[in-house]
């Protein structure tokens, strides 16, 4: 088995299959194992995707356990030589999968790779090829120093903007939307932290697959399609507070000994006044 992919379902069921659909579209030259976790939906759709596609592997949990204990779930089960972690909510374009396998087999310092990806309207989901959000990055990125001085890698190193969008480059981090990962590296690094709930989890892994020594790679190459948000515009707040709390857990995990006292108050404040923004701006939201 050359490639385990992994695909976390949680009331996406329509999404899901779509996703699953276009992987076996598109997908025709390797081995792959698809494997589908469904954190206790309870509306239908495990049963409805098993009824389709019966010869894919599937973990029922019985509660929601999060996106990276629902991953680790499959990783334990999962036969193939590369792990590709797969939102429910993505579309593989043609032969994507495959490049990416064969880049990696012919780079074997790449510890993790992950393709262009598009949002809905075409414009660039920049979560595919990031910096880390180390307090400078995160600052020039919130007062929009990026866009002032665009194209500019003292400015723009959050979402690294400074790097083309159609260029094979080294990166800081990938979205676990897509991220082929080596089964190897995995064993060396450890599996996906299950302290983030759903967000910051593949930040972290990044991070600690750069300091093992190998690389992580953006390569544009290979291409999909990402319908973010596109369920609601209102989000629930356990998302929102999700979101914040991986912040926090990423800023103590990996730079809370690098920084002063002063810097890391000034972080704790910057998240937590950005989660009351968040929180108050969603009040206004409609669903959609």
């Amino acid at each position: 088995m050359e490639i385990s992919i992994i695909i976390v379902n949680y009331k996406t069921k329509d999404l899901t299959k779509q996703t699953i659909k276009s992987v076996m579209d598109t997908t025709h030259n390797v081995q792959y194992e698809i494997i589908l976790v469904d954190n206790a939906s309870g509306d239908g759709s495990l049963e409805a995707i098993m009824e389709e596609y019966n010869d894919i592997a599937f973990i029922a949990n019985t509660e929601n356990v999060g996106f990276s204990k629902a991953n680790n779930k499959a990783i334990k089960k999962s036969r193939g030589k590369y792990i590709l972690l797969l939102n429910s909510d993505t579309k593989i374009l043609d032969g994507c999968i495959e490049k990416c396998f064969k880049y990696m087999e012919e780079h074997e310092e790449i510890g993790a790779l992950g393709p262009k990806i598009y949002l809905m309207n075409g414009e660039l989901d920049h979560a595919c090829k990031r910096g880390f959000p180390t307090p400078s990055a995160s600052l020039c990125y919130m007062l929009k120093l990026d866009r002032i001085f665009a194209g500019k890698k003292k400015f723009g190193k959050y979402k690294m903007s400074y790097l083309p969008d159609d260029e094979i480059n080294e990166v800081d981090s990938l979205t676990g939307a897509f991220m082929m990962v080596r089964k190897d590296v995995i064993e060396k690094v450890g599996m996906l932290d299950e302290n983030f709930f759903m967000y910051g989890e593949d930040l972290d892994w990044c991070y600690r697959i750069k300091e093992a020594g190998y690389k992580v790679v953006y390569y544009p190459e290979a291409q999909m399609i990402h319908y973010k948000g596109q369920s609601s515009k209102k989000k629930r707040l356990k998302t929102i507070y999700e979101f914040h709390r991986a912040m926090y857990l990423f800023y103590n995990k990996h730079y809370y000994k690098k920084y002063s006292f002063v810097v890391t108050l000034l972080v704790y404040m910057g998240i937590s006044i950005k989660l009351i923004i968040a929180l108050f701006v969603n009040l206004f939201r409609k669903k959609c």
